[in-house]
């Protein structure tokens, strides 16, 4: 339906609760606080397909106050498609620690292993998540390697939120599939982890929505690489201010520096997320023109996105 075609629904049924992905729900929001949309029936937005950090929390709750709501929860939830269910979080303040994904064991079997051994690890302890399905039809995997790595594992105390006795995911979940090699200068790759990325411009001041695009020096594919971020402005602030708080908080959190700024409008931006006609909005992208074959891999062994068998007892049974 697109932006107009939710404004249109929102308008006309006032809902209580709104699930989709971070990005869309964003740009659908600010569309309708400019417009005047008021919507003050709305209670809990359910983000789910993207990394949900607390900038984006504290984002979609203020456009959710400007819709004239006067309670609102953003609720995350965790899911992949070999699993064919998600699992959410107990709503929470802001200002309040998220309690963790909620699993479902008589469902599916999490664990948490060491990534470079694949043997498990302690409750509390990070490491890549692998998942098992007990109910599941169809096509079925076992001890799944998800590729997925989260940083306060695996629980089983109470939630601190509902009170409720059951495993938890706890922390940041991050793709391997984000730690990209990037050739910042003629001597060697160097490994940029983009989950780390998101979440300093998930949490930045003035920003609204934005995408980082990886691209070569003038087009080159044998040139170095270029990190460019583009980015729609929250507010007024100077261009500037906003290009040197960016750029200082870029080397104060991740040591890497980025080539250029580009700031868009709002239409600009949801044309380049692909809002509306990507599956998921486009905020990473990789526009690097591959260089000719020299014999050597352009991606180490040790950073692959990691997704499949955990070891050799993994099985796939298609039913």
């Amino acid at each position: 339906m697109g932006t107009e075609g939710n404004l249109r629904l929102i308008r006309k049924i006032k809902p209580d609760v709104l699930i989709g992905m971070p990005t869309f729900i964003y740009h659908v929001l600010l569309e309708a606080a400019k417009e005047g949309v008021r919507c003050e029936n709305l209670r809990r937005v359910v983000l789910g397909g993207e990394k949900v950090s607390d900038g984006v929390r504290r984002k979609l709750a203020n456009l959710g106050s400007a819709l004239g709501s006067t309670r609102i929860d953003i609720i995350a939830t965790y899911g992949f498609t070999e699993a064919k269910m998600a699992w959410g979080e107990c709503p929470c303040a802001l200002d309040a620690t998220p309690g963790g994904y909620h699993l479902y064991p008589d469902l599916g079997i999490f664990e948490v292993i060491n990534p470079r051994t694949g043997e498990r690890v302690s409750s509390g302890e990070p490491g890549e998540l692998v998942f098992t399905p007990l109910d599941a039809r169809g096509t079925v995997v076992l001890r799944y390697r998800t590729g997925d790595f989260i940083d306060g594992g695996l629980v089983y105390e109470p939630c601190p939120h509902c009170g409720r006795k059951m495993p938890r995911l706890v922390g940041n979940i991050s793709r391997s599939s984000e730690v990209k090699e990037m050739r910042l200068d003629k001597l060697k790759g160097t490994l940029v982890d983009f989950n780390q990325l998101e979440h300093v411009l998930d949490d930045a001041e003035h920003v609204g929505a934005w995408q980082l695009e990886l691209r070569k020096r003038n087009d080159d594919p044998l040139e170095v690489d270029e990190l460019v971020l583009h980015v729609q402005k929250a507010d007024s602030v100077a261009d500037e201010k906003l290009i040197r708080d960016l750029n200082n908080r870029f080397v104060a959190r991740t040591e890497v520096h980025l080539n250029r700024i580009v700031f868009h409008d709002a239409d600009a931006m949801r044309e380049l997320h692909g809002v509306g006609v990507q599956l998921k909005e486009q905020k990473i992208v990789d526009h690097r023109k591959a260089a000719p074959a020299s014999g050597r891999s352009s991606r180490p062994e040790d950073v692959n996105d990691g997704r499949g068998p955990c070891s050799a007892e993994t099985l796939e049974v298609t039913g």
